[in-house]
């Protein structure tokens, strides 16, 4: 089938076209309605700034568009489906701008609240706080942020100094709501005194492009307070007289702050200006309170106390009164004796006078007395009281007055007595007094015209005051007369001339020991053996030498004592008594004493002993002095025992006496009776140290070493060697040495090692150590296998070494310590084991090398060089010839070795006694 035309192709297809622009009408119609938007939707902007505002629409293809707006414009922009316009210098918020477009004959348009301008919190008011606030009531913070915005933006804080207390931000209001208000409650406190308050207030516009704008309030003090609700406490008199002055306080607890409390004190419309003193928080409030006569009367003392809004207030009531003295005259106040004298007492008209306990009549009356003036009325106080109730209370006021009586002198016992007894020494004022008036003059002087005492005046007591005097006293109404005695007393004194310091009295004469002492009143003297209180010296004595000695006088008066020590010498003649001169006598030798020949006698006697014959014929003992001095006999080291006659002789007489003088001697002992060194043989008998002291009587010698005694025991062991200590002791002392004991012993091997052990491979390296106990220390020898060449000896000869270990080196080596109490030796084998093969063919190679060897060596061992065993170190270390061989005994040592002897594995054995054993004697180059 043909298809269709060209034209009717064409016009199938502007048919489906207008259907499609049909449709496509109809399905925008659909979609209605259509929509505009203006953005930004809320916008801020600094006063006299620009912005740019975007209008836009969904239709496809609007057909026309615009922006309304009051502002000043600058500039548009324009695109399909959009425009944009710029505000300049905006100054006023718009509130409805107009974005508008018509979409296929349909128009849109959109209107929004635009607040362009913002507000700064330029005013930030906190309303002002009570003038005063109770502590503990809650006070109301407001705070008024008027015009600023957006209020969306805005947060206002309310702050205690730097504190926040409470914040508040308006965020979600609507964009146009300015200012706004923040009100918070707070309780008032102690510490919030003095503490200032403030709000602060934040427009944040960061998120639109603009800043942070802050301000805040003018800080607002808050003043708290706290009165006791209790009234003050007043203290002060209920009585007030005129004229007086009285102290008054108040007292108010439970104040805060007390300093700023106002105290106001006034007594009845006097107002006073108290002194206000405040501790912790207490005040306290003190004020004088001065009467006058014209507030006489009940008044009101009021205390009152203002702190804050609230005031405590305390009344007290207070009567002032007039209460004069009562006046009290004499008629005259001056009289002589024998006239009369009126006394007169009054006082105000309400009071009650009593003159001498004697009352008025009645109130207001006068009291009198009378009386005739005598001598006992002179300088006599008269008394008047007057009492007076006020409000309740009595009042006492008095008064007194004297009388002056005008009479003659009188002289009393009292004043002047007839008899005087005064101290010697010390100062003192005489007095004679009399009495009188007018006062009267005292005048006392000797009879004979001699001495006048000094009365009323200070002066010092002598011994020529003594004596009687004559007094008068006189005055303008007479005189009167009167002789006294004055007597002077003074402490005893004892003098040379009535009680001499010294006395001497010869034994078997009879004499008295009597001291005159001087004194007012006259002493008693009673003198006695000092320290013995009941040995009182009196009467006539028969004399003893027991009355030798120093006795104390003691004169005694009332005015004192005085004392005096009297030395009393009883001279008699020598006497020997066998304590102080023995009739034998025992000499030390070295000692240093001489000989105590001691004679009783007054005074001292002259004493010599002297030899009566034999050897001692004409001999000098030298004797001890009395007293030592310089000029002592020189003391003898020997003196000859034997009879001595000793000679007693002073001015009383002499006596002899028949002396026996002995010698002996201390202990002594040296190097030659008891050696400071001392040897012992171990296992030798046991037998004391040699060690003996020569003295008179003969000394017994004890040794001990530490303290502990000499041990019984049968032989010599090594533990007896150490120090000991010998003490040799009789009558006249001790003398000890110190004694070294040694104790030598014989040799015994008691090491012997070798090193490696079990054997050496050939061309190795071994060492034999040996070491060895003795006393005195033992000489280390060796004896090594035939053939063994090249070996070393230590300086000691203790160990022996090879290097370089060859078969002739294996075998038996003994090792022998001499000392001189014997020989000890012990045995050690050593194997040089290697591989057969290098054994046989060393044995082919070297069988001549070693006969050679052989010969020479046992050569060498049979010479005399060998047998004394003399060889330079030098030389036996780099030679051959280190090691002397005794060819049998070499033999049998050896194989008793190698034929598994009881050494066989290392072990030591004793040498052969027989046989000869060559030793390797190392000495120095």
């Amino acid at each position: 089938m043909p298809g269709p035309s060209p034209g009717l192709r064409r016009a199938l297809l502007g048919l489906w076209a207008a259907l499609g622009l049909g449709l496509f009408g109809l399905s925008a119609v659909s979609q209605e309605p259509f929509w505009a938007d203006l953005q930004p939707r809320v916008a801020f902007v600094e006063r006299g700034g620009s912005l740019w505002l975007n209008c836009s629409t969904n239709c496809p293809r609007p057909e026309r568009g615009g922006l309304e707006t009051s502002l000043r414009r600058n500039g548009t922009q324009r695109g399909l489906r959009w425009l944009a316009r710029q505000l300049v210098d905006i100054r006023e918020p718009e509130t409805q701008p107009v974005c508008f477009f018509r979409c296929f004959w349909v128009a849109t348009r959109v209107l929004h609240y635009f607040p362009s301008l913002p507000e700064r919190p330029d005013r930030v008011e906190l309303m002002p706080l009570p003038p005063w606030q109770p502590v503990g009531e809650n006070f109301t913070l407001s705070c008024r942020v008027p015009g600023a915005g957006p209020r969306a933006s805005l947060t206002l804080t309310l702050l205690r100094g730097a504190q926040e207390l409470i914040r508040r931000s308006f965020a979600g209001e609507p964009p146009r709501a300015r200012g706004a208000v923040l009100t918070a409650t707070v309780l008032a406190r102690r510490e919030d005194h003095g503490a200032n308050f403030s709000c602060r207030a934040e427009l944040d516009l960061r998120p639109h492009g603009l800043g942070l704008f802050e301000n805040s309030s003018a800080p607002r003090e808050l003043r708290t307070f706290s009165l006791s609700p209790d009234p003050p406490r007043l203290t002060a008199p209920r009585l007030l007289e005129v004229g007086s002055e009285r102290p008054v306080s108040c007292v108010l607890d439970g104040l805060f702050p007390a300093s700023e409390a106002r105290v106001y004190l006034a007594l009845g419309d006097q107002n006073l200006s108290p002194d206000v003193t405040l501790d912790g928080d207490a005040l306290v409030a003190t004020a004088t309170a001065t009467a006058s006569a014209e507030q006489e009367g009940a008044r009101q003392l009021v205390c009152n106390v203002t702190l804050g809004a609230e005031d405590r207030e305390t009344r007290e009531n207070v009567t002032i009164y007039s209460f004069p003295a009562p006046l009290l005259t004499l008629s005259e106040p001056s009289v002589s004796e024998g006239q009369m004298v009126t006394v007169t007492c009054t006082a105000v008209a309400q009071a009650l006078v009593t003159l001498e306990g004697v009352p008025a009549a009645v109130p207001g009356q006068p009291a009198q007395l009378q009386l005739n003036a005598t001598e006992n009325d002179d300088r006599r106080n008269f008394f008047c009281d007057a009492t007076l109730d006020v409000d309740g209370e009595t009042l006492i006021k008095n008064r007194s007055a004297e009388l002056r009586v005008l009479y003659a002198p009188r002289l009393d016992d009292s004043d002047c007595p007839r008899s005087w007894t005064w101290p010697e020494g010390p100062e003192q004022t005489l007095r004679c007094e009399a009495r009188g008036n007018p006062e009267p003059s005292v005048h006392c002087a000797r009879s004979d015209g001699g001495a006048v005492l000094a009365l009323g005046l200070l002066g010092p007591i002598t011994r020529a005051l003594s004596g009687t005097y004559r007094c008068k006293a006189a005055n303008d109404q007479g005189e009167a007369v009167k002789d006294v005695t004055l007597t002077v007393e003074y402490a005893p004194a004892l003098d040379s001339v009535g009680c001499p310091e010294r006395i001497t009295w010869l034994e078997g004469t009879e004499a008295s020991l009597s001291c005159v002492a001087h004194g007012v009143p006259p002493p008693d003297v009673i003198c006695m053996r000092s320290g013995e209180l009941a040995a009182v010296i009196e009467g006539l004595l028969h004399v003893t030498r027991e009355h030798a000695g120093t006795y104390r006088c003691e004169a005694t008066n009332p005015r004192g004592s005085a004392a005096k020590n009297v030395a009393i010498t009883v001279e008699y003649g020598p006497r020997f008594e066998e304590p102080s001169c023995p009739s034998n006598w025992t000499w030390v030798e070295g000692s240093g004493h001489l000989f105590p020949c001691e004679v009783d006698g007054k005074p001292q006697p002259s004493v010599k002993c002297v030899g009566s014959g034999g050897a001692t014929e004409g001999v000098l003992l030298p004797l001890a002095p009395p007293d030592p001095s310089p000029r002592a006999p020189r003391i003898p080291r020997v003196l000859a025992p034997g009879i001595y006659i000793c000679n007693a002789t002073n001015r009383h007489g002499s006596v002899a006496k028949t002396v026996v003088v002995s010698a002996e001697s201390p202990p002594e002992m040296d190097e030659s009776t008891c050696p400071s060194h001392q040897t012992w043989l171990e296992g030798a008998e046991a037998s004391a140290l040699a060690c003996a002291a020569r003295g008179r009587p003969s000394p017994g010698v004890l040794c001990s070493r530490e303290g502990t005694p000499w041990p019984e025991q049968q032989r010599v062991s090594r533990e007896d060697a150490g120090i000991y200590h010998c003490v040799a002791t009789n009558a006249h002392g001790t003398d000890s040495r110190t004694v070294t004991v040694g104790v030598e012993y014989r040799p015994v091997v008691a090491e012997l090692a070798a090193s490696p052990p079990g054997g050496v491979r050939p061309g190795g390296n071994f060492t034999l150590t040996c070491r060895a106990e003795a006393w005195p220390p033992a000489q280390i020898s060796w004896r090594a296998p035939p053939g063994a060449l090249n070996i070393g000896l230590s300086s000691n000869n203790s160990t022996l070494s090879v290097a370089g270990a060859m078969g002739s080196h294996g075998g038996e080596y003994e090792c022998a310590a001499t000392n001189a109490h014997g020989r000890h030796a012990r045995r050690i084998t050593v194997r040089v084991a290697g591989p057969w093969l290098w054994v046989a063919v060393g044995g082919a190679a070297g069988g001549a090398a070693l006969l050679a060897a052989g010969a020479g060596l046992a050569f060498y061992v049979q010479s005399t060089a060998c047998k004394k065993g003399e060889y330079n170190v030098q030389e036996a270390e780099s030679s051959g010839e280190a090691v002397c061989l005794n060819g049998a005994g070499g033999g049998a040592g050896g194989a008793a070795g190698a034929e598994g002897g009881p050494e066989a594995a290392g072990g030591a054995a004793e040498s052969p006694a027989e046989g000869e054993v060559f030793a390797i004697q190392l000495t120095s180059a």
